[in-house]
């Protein structure tokens, strides 16, 4: 495993991107339909779409006209990113814990539970201090994270997966307020172990890297729908941060 973190070796691998491979196009559309008309962005706004992956929420702000950066640390994920054709759209390899231009956009968004990886704690800090940096004055960050609360009661602890050829056997357990989440697998006679980890970040965690870094939050919603978040039952926690 790479010293630097395990998300370099797993983002950075074919089975991640074999399990993951339901991940719904048609949702992405869904949530940037409703952020959008949400903040009313101008339709020259730029956009930073951080840890973007292959850029499906990424092409989807680009089909609506933005000027678009997706940035992400996997090498593969943005190889697959860069054979999309969007002319307004551009993708980079990146490590969000480093800054990446200055007072340059108007909205950053990092979605889909994208934070929270690192093995230090304060690497979170340091993400939230990149983002105020690289947004212009009034500038709007964007942080789509799920519900610790709900995630905490509904764990399974142990399921398998079954994409072409391959079963991912898959357990999970919460030590440390951390999700530990070992995937198992064989394929081509050899035998592979992942492990995902991140952290249960609450709404008082990211109030707190906000605070530090000089965002004033706006508003929190529970879901893609931008409905009211609720600590019990939603699915999502979804908060808008002002530079």
């Amino acid at each position: 495993m790479n010293k630097d973190g395990w998300f370099r070796d797993w983002f950075d691998s074919e089975y991640y991107h074999l399990l993951y491979n339901k991940r719904d196009d048609s949702e992405a559309d869904f949530f940037i339909n409703n952020i959008c008309k949400y903040l009313q962005l101008n339709p020259s706004a730029k956009i930073w779409d951080l840890a973007c992956g292959k850029g499906r929420h990424t092409l989807a702000f680009g089909k609506k006209g933005f000027s678009v950066t997706g940035t992400d640390l996997a090498k593969n994920s943005i190889k697959t990113a860069l054979e999309t054709e969007e002319p307004n759209v551009e993708f980079f390899v990146h490590d969000m814990r480093r800054p990446f231009r200055v007072n340059y956009f108007d909205c950053v968004v990092n979605l889909f539970t994208s934070i929270g990886y690192f093995d230090r704690y304060n690497d979170n800090f340091l993400v939230f201090d990149n983002v105020y940096s690289s947004l212009k004055p009034g500038g709007i960050f964007v942080v789509d994270f799920f519900n610790a609360e709900k995630v905490k009661e509904t764990l399974l602890p142990e399921y398998t997966e079954q994409r072409d050829d391959v079963t991912f056997h898959i357990t999970k357990c919460i030590a440390n307020n951390i999700i530990h989440k070992k995937i198992n697998f064989e394929h081509r006679l050899k035998k592979f172990e992942f492990e995902e980890t991140v952290s249960l970040l609450k709404k008082e965690d990211f109030e707190k890297f906000a605070e530090k870094s000089g965002f004033t939050l706006q508003t929190i919603f529970g879901n893609y729908a931008l409905e009211p978040f609720n600590e019990k039952t939603s699915d999502r926690l979804i908060l808008l941060f002002k530079k």
